[in-house]
């Protein structure tokens, strides 16, 4: 058998991946007819059928689906070893870009950053906060290097640190509902009073909704810091971090409505990156440095405590020993 190229498994699987070789040819940003000799050479080469062109649209034969299976294999590692090379030939970096997202507690984060940003003078941070989706897409777009939010952990492009659980209550102001609190409030009861809820800052919006009863009036916000104002005012309610109304709750100048028909959300705060693309020595140093901050953050959402940084937690451990 002749050795088949690298060039024609990729674009074997450009086809079976995009459903087509016009599909295939712009993703590769190739021409149709390169593509289509290609897989044909290849097919040649291996001695079988890849792909059943009789229908419609072309579909994997049998032999061609196990064939893929392995190919896949093949070109990921392509995939991680040129990552792995241009990784190796990046110095240390001009500039990176971290996002917050909404559910980050600020002064915790903050202060956990800060060390290790001050440590890094030459490297030019640029730091935003986005909030629902936005940190997402900013990340998949390639527009950040990293960012502090949940995410969803079923995406194979992506890996993550877990940081902290940052719980989701719902509450309200004193006197804010037209009937007696209880544990048992139901969404239909809520319908006609205003709810507080974040504004997505991604430019395509997901069409998900968090917590937001169909029908209701709205205040929308750009963050949780102006929703609390709203709520604590007693125009709307809403859901917000355990950690930005610990506070007001130990008061009573806000109240949860928390129970079995609002039960409130527990979020994994993570740490996130493309797993697809290369990453220099300074971001893969942040990376271990937040690897080595997550208990401190998790002390710092979860009871109140002020976030030490890595390097602190560090020099103590050792201290310890």
């Amino acid at each position: 058998m002749p050795p088949f190229t690298l060039q024609d498994l990729r674009c074997f699987d450009a086809v079976v991946r995009e459903g087509g070789f016009q599909a295939a040819a712009l993703a590769l940003h190739r021409t149709h007819p390169a593509v289509f000799a290609a897989v044909a050479r290849l097919e040649r080469q291996v001695g079988f059928a890849l792909l059943d062109r009789s229908g419609y649209r072309v579909r994997l034969t049998a032999a061609g689906r196990a064939f893929h299976r392995q190919a896949q294999s093949l070109l990921l590692e392509w995939h991680a070893l040129q990552a792995h090379a241009e990784q190796l030939a990046i110095g240390e970096e001009a500039e990176l870009r971290v996002v917050m997202g909404d559910l980050c507690p600020p002064a915790a984060t903050l202060r956990l950053l800060a060390p290790f940003f001050a440590g890094h003078p030459a490297t030019r941070w640029h730091l935003d906060v986005e909030a629902v989706t936005g940190p997402w897409e900013r990340l998949l777009e390639g527009d950040a290097d990293l960012i502090l939010h949940r995410i969803e952990k079923s995406d194979t492009r992506i890996e993550w640190l877990d940081l902290c659980k940052v719980e989701l209550i719902p509450v309200v102001a004193p006197g804010f509902l037209p009937f007696p609190l209880s544990r048992h409030i139901k969404p239909e009861q809520l319908r006609n009073l205003a709810q507080c809820v974040i504004r997505d800052s991604a430019r395509r919006p997901s069409p998900q909704e968090h917590f937001v009863i169909p029908g209701a009036p709205q205040y929308t916000v750009p963050d949780p810091g102006m929703k609390k104002e709203i709520i604590m005012q007693g125009m709307a309610w809403g859901h917000l971090p355990h950690f930005l109304v610990e506070r007001e709750l130990q008061e009573g100048t806000l109240v949860s409505i928390a129970g079995r028909h609002l039960p409130g959300r527990v979020e994994q705060l993570v740490a996130a990156r493309r797993r697809d693309r290369p990453h220099g020595p300074v971001a893969d140093r942040l990376w271990e440095y937040l690897r080595q901050a997550a208990p401190q953050l998790q002390d710092a959402a979860v009871r109140g405590r002020p976030a030490r940084s890595a390097r602190h937690a560090a020099s103590k451990r050792n201290h310890r020993r």
